[in-house]
C-alpha cells in the first residue's frame, strides 16, 4: 500500500522567490550603475574647477608681472552684462597703449592672448583639437575704478592701486546654483550650467 504524503504548504513559491530575488539585485545594480555616473560627474566637475582655479591664478600673475601695463587688462568693462570676455567664441584684446615702452606693450598683448589660448584649451591637444581646459572656458578681468583705489596724503588716489577682479567659467554637466558674477552670463543655455571661480586682488604701489 502506498503511503499518502500530503502536498507542502510551501511548495510553488520557489519561482516567485527566484523572481523577487532577481528584482532585488536588479534594482542594486541600476543604483550601482546611477552611483558610478554620479561619481564621475563629479570627478570631471572636480577637474574642471581644479582647471579654472590653475587659469584664474594664472592670470593675477600675469597682471602683477606686467605691471607698467596693468590697465590693459581691465578688458571687462560691462560688468553687468560680463562682457567683453576672452576664451570660447572670443579674440584676446590687442594694441596696448599703457606701457612706456613698445615693448611693454607688445608683452601686454602676448600675455592676455597666451591666457585667451590656455582658455581654449591650448595646453592640450587631441589631434588636431585644444583639450586643455573647460568646456565653453571664459576669462573676464574688470577693475573697480577710483572708488576702490588707496587715498593718498593730500585727497586725491593712487590711480592702479584699486581692485581686480579676475574670474573664470564653464559649463558643467549638472544643474546648481546661480553664480553671482556675471562673468559668461546667459551664454550657457541655462544658468544653473554656468560654474564661476572668482578672486580680487589689490596693486600695491612701488615706491
Amino acid at each position: 500500500m502506498n503511503a499518502f504524503h500530503p502536498q507542502s504548504s510551501s511548495a510553488g513559491f520557489s519561482l516567485i522567490e527566484v523572481l523577487v530575488s532577481l528584482l532585488i539585485i536588479t534594482l542594486g545594480l541600476l543604483g550601482l550603475a546611477g552611483l558610478q555616473v554620479r561619481m564621475q560627474q563629479a570627478e570631471f566637475e572636480s577637474y574642471q574647477r581644479s582647471q579654472a582655479v590653475i587659469l584664474l591664478y594664472d592670470m593675477v600673475e600675469r597682471i602683477q608681472s606686467n605691471r607698467a601695463t596693468a590697465s590693459c587688462f581691465r578688458f571687462t568693462t560691462n560688468t553687468t552684462a560680463g562682457t567683453p570676455y576672452v576664451g570660447t567664441g572670443a579674440t584676446a584684446p590687442t594694441g596696448c597703449t599703457g606701457g612706456t615702452t613698445a615693448a611693454d606693450n607688445a608683452m601686454a598683448d602676448a600675455a592676455l592672448s597666451e591666457w585667451d589660448s590656455l582658455l581654449e584649451g591650448a595646453s592640450e591637444k587631441s589631434g588636431v583639437n585644444s583639450v586643455g581646459a573647460m568646456v565653453g572656458a571664459r576669462g573676464c578681468v574688470s577693475y573697480g575704478g577710483a572708488a576702490t583705489e588707496v587715498a593718498n596724503p593730500v585727497g586725491g588716489t593712487i590711480a592702479g592701486t584699486g581692485i581686480y577682479t579676475v574670474t573664470v567659467v564653464w559649463q558643467a554637466a549638472a544643474d546648481s546654483s546661480v553664480p553671482t558674477v556675471t562673468c559668461g552670463k546667459d551664454l550657457y543655455g541655462a544658468e544653473t550650467k554656468r560654474r564661476a571661480v572668482s578672486t580680487t586682488f589689490r596693486m600695491a604701489e612701488l615706491n
